[in-house]
Formats: C-alpha cells, sequence, structure tokens
C-alpha cells in the first residue's frame, strides 16, 4: 500500500500538471485561430478519446507525459506530410510569428499560474508553521555533513551571512546551500567563530539527503506516542515521560538519548525515568536497531502566521520564484563541476519517494505539485529543440532576423533534441535506480 500511494500521488500530481501545461497550448492556439487536431494526457497507446469540434481528446496508457497536435507546426510527432503544400489559414505556420510564440509559451505560462495559485491557496488555507531561532536556544545538533564543515553539536547560530535570523530554516535555504561565499557565525563556548559553508555543499547533502538533516535545533523532550509491541510499551513506559538517564548516564536532549542507544543496542539498560515529578526506573531491552519504540515530542515552541487571500498572494509568488531560483542555481553549479549530475537531477522514481512519500497528506501532495510546476515550467522554458523554449528561440530567431528557419531545419533539430531528451530521460531513470540497488 505504502507504494500504491506513492507511485498514486507522483502520476495524479503529474497528470493534472501535464493536463494543464498542453492546456494552455490549446488555448492559445484556439483564440489566434489555429486548428488543434489533438489533445491527449499520457503517451500511446491510447485509453480512449472522443471529438469535440475539430480537436480529438483523449488519455493515453502512459501518464508521464501529453501532447497537443496543432496542425501545421513541426513537432515531436515529426508528421511533415502536410508541410508540403501550401499554408492554410488555421494552420500554425500561417500566423504571425509573435501569436505562435505565445501558443509555444502557453503551457509555461499556465504552468506558472498554477504554481503561484498552488502556493497562493496553500499560504492562505494553511498559514506558515515554523520554529522560532530563539527556541534554539541549547544550540544545534550537527549532522555529519555539519560537522565536516567546522560544525559542533551546541552550537549557536548568531548569523547567516551576518544577518540574524527569525525562523530556524533560515540556517539552510536555497540563497546559503547554492550561494557563494556564505558563512555561518555561531557562538561557542562564549566566543563567536565564523564558520565558511563551501560551494559544494549541495553536493555532499544531495549525497547524505536520504540519512538525516543538515541541523536541527537541540531540544529536550518527552516520550510521545509509544509503538505497539516494542520494548518501550512493554517495560511500561508511558506518553508524557521524560527519560533522564540509561545506565546512569545523564540523558537532557533527544539527540543524547540516540547516541547513547546506539552503544546500548541489543542490551537490557536501567532507565531513569520521571513521571508527574516522580522519579522511575525501568528496565528496557533496546532493539538492535537502537530503538525504545516511541515518538518524540519535542519541546519546541512553534509559531504560526495566518494570512489574509491578498496578503498570501505575494508570498505564493515569492513561494513560485524560489522554485524558479533554485532551478538557475542548481543548474549552474552542474555546469561549474560543483554538483554532479547523477546528484542533480531526479527521475520519476526519486520524486515519488523523496517527494511525495507513502503517506497521503493532501497538504504536502499540493505543495509538492506546485513545486513541480515550477519546475515543469523552469524545464520547459530551455533551450532544446523538443521543448517550448527550443520553439521559442526559433521564433525569436525569425522576430528578430525577420527570416524563417526552413521546415527541414526545425525538422532536424527537433529530432536532436528528442535525442537529447531521451538520453537525459534514460540516465535519471538509470541513476534512481542505480542509487536504490547500489
Amino acid at each position: 500500500m505504502h507504494i500504491v500511494i506513492m507511485v498514486g500521488q507522483f502520476l495524479l500530481a503529474i497528470s493534472i500538471l501535464v493536463g494543464l501545461h498542453e492546456l494552455g497550448h490549446l488555448l492559445f492556439a484556439k483564440w489566434f485561430g489555429m486548428r488543434v487536431e489533438k489533445y491527449f494526457i499520457g503517451f500511446p497507446p491510447k485509453v480512449f478519446s472522443f471529438k469535440w469540434g475539430e480537436t480529438e481528446y483523449g488519455l493515453g496508457a502512459i501518464p508521464m507525459g501529453g501532447f497537443v497536435k496543432i496542425s501545421g507546426m513541426v513537432d515531436e510527432s515529426l508528421d511533415t506530410a502536410k508541410m508540403s503544400g501550401e499554408p492554410e489559414s488555421w494552420e500554425f505556420r500561417s500566423k504571425p510569428a509573435w501569436q505562435r510564440l505565445l501558443v509555444m509559451l502557453g503551457g509555461i505560462i499556465f504552468n506558472v499560474i498554477t504554481g503561484v495559485a498552488i502556493f497562493t491557496m496553500l499560504t492562505w488555507h494553511y498559514g506558515e508553521t515554523y520554529v522560532p531561532a530563539s527556541e534554539a536556544k541549547y544550540g544545534i545538533v550537527a549532522s555529519e555533513p555539519a560537522k565536516a564543515i567546522g560544525l559542533q553539536d551546541y552550537d549557536k547560530i548568531i548569523s547567516v551571512n551576518g544577518q540574524p535570523i527569525d525562523r530556524f530554516y533560515e540556517v539552510l535555504t536555497s540563497e546559503v546551500l547554492l550561494g557563494t561565499k556564505s558563512y555561518y557565525t555561531v557562538e561557542r563556548n562564549g566566543q563567536q567563530i565564523r564558520i565558511d559553508i563551501p560551494s559544494d555543499l549541495a553536493e555532499r547533502l544531495s549525497e547524505e539527503r536520504f540519512q538525516k538533516a543538515f541541523m536541527l535545533p537541540a531540544a529536550t523532550f518527552s516520550v510521545g506516542q509509544l509503538r505497539s509491541g516494542m520494548p518501550g510499551e512493554k517495560a511500561g513506559l508511558q506518553v508524557g515521560d521524560r527519560i533522564t538517564a540509561i545506565n546512569g548516564t545523564p540523558i537532557r536532549f533527544f539527540n543524547e538519548l540516540q547516541n547513547k542507544l546506539k552503544e546500548v543496542k541489543g542490551q537490557k539498560v536501567n532507565t531513569a525515568v520521571t513521571r508527574s515529578g516522580v522519579q522511575l526506573f525501568l528496565t528496557i531491552e533496546i532493539t538492535s536497531d537502537a530503538l525504545i519504540g516511541f515518538q518524540p515530542k519535542l519541546d519546541l515552541v512553534e509559531k504560526k502566521v495566518e494570512y489574509s487571500l491578498v496578503e498570501s498572494l505575494p508570498r505564493g509568488w515569492d513561494a513560485a520564484m524560489e522554485v524558479v531560483f533554485v532551478n538557475i542555481k542548481g543548474l549552474s553549479k552542474v555546469f561549474t563541476g560543483e554538483v554532479s549530475a547523477g546528484n542533480a537531477f531526479q527521475g520519476p522514481v526519486a520524486m515519488a519517494q523523496d517527494l511525495f512519500g507513502g503517506v497521503w497528506d493532501w497538504q504536502n501532495f499540493w505543495r509538492m505539485t506546485g513545486l513541480l510546476s515550477m519546475a515543469l515550467a523552469f524545464m520547459n522554458l530551455l533551450p532544446i529543440p523538443a521543448l517550448d523554449g527550443g520553439h521559442c528561440v526559433f521564433l525569436l530567431y525569425e522576430m528578430i532576423l525577420r527570416r524563417k528557419p526552413s521546415d527541414k531545419f526545425l525538422e532536424n533539430a527537433q529530432k536532436v533534441g528528442m535525442v537529447m531528451l531521451l538520453s537525459l530521460m534514460g540516465f535519471v531513470i538509470f541513476n534512481d535506480i542505480f542509487k536504490r540497488i547500489f
């Protein structure tokens, strides 16, 4: 069921976004009087279709894309049989270049509108919940990649790039992760220390992303939900208990408990617990995975900010544009060699697992769908012949030089672009599978 939910969320999101993207092309084409022969969500073989007016609408069996076929246009179908005759008034090729440019941008425009609308509605409906930076009063818990750049457990983050932070997540925004010459100022043992952030931090975190967060606030804790049949429940641990020591070793923060449990995994330990102000001692047999079997309730007070619909719009726009910024910066780091292509590009397997997961959460589903919508808009704007961006380059060439590329040139460019796209798809799918097997 976990896999079914994960795949189902991913395919639903892709189908929605592809459908809206192709709808953008269709509506702009019809607005300018072009004949749209087909509008399909999914690739052949065809599952079903119906005809309404001049257009056949249908659903393909492979739900990883879609297409519209506009008369008189050299596209991925490479159907050039009708291009030898004189252009008809309702054909793509007979229309002014500016109209053809808007048709090619139609899908991207619709994806941007969709992304902004999703982030705006999420902000309006859910508001913003975050951990204030002041809650990290005990400092941070540093992961191995964080320690590798010089951070230590219980360092207190004073500022990022010289600017004080209000929200804890600001310690690792895209500007920090993908920027240049970024640095932390931390307080350690009463002294302020500068920690430079290496330009390849994104690469390091790509390799560690399935293991743990880069840094978290150090926090005291109590026992939250207990897992049935696990050692904690069997030993009599209760919700609300506070674990204060393991085999005499004092425990204050949750990361201290995790570290101690790794030392005693598979053993029975004497556990000091405070319950309603009374100290108790329980004997708990730690699993071989270093687990007791409970969800911690961290003593972190989250803050929630609510926005009106009007206030949510600029925040939705900023969130959507942030996705574009991240893609631009990430792609630039691939070209400069700071991030490997294998860690930068994700295929359908990685996206389904990393973005959506195996639990159906509508808030997360729409957030990830908004993210994918903006990523799809960005990727389609790249100047690759088989993508919308490639068509736009040729149209801008025509508009500037007043000279249209030949149909033969456009056909060959389309073929080259298709080879590039299929090669990239093959690479990311193979990369996904390889990383999960090895």
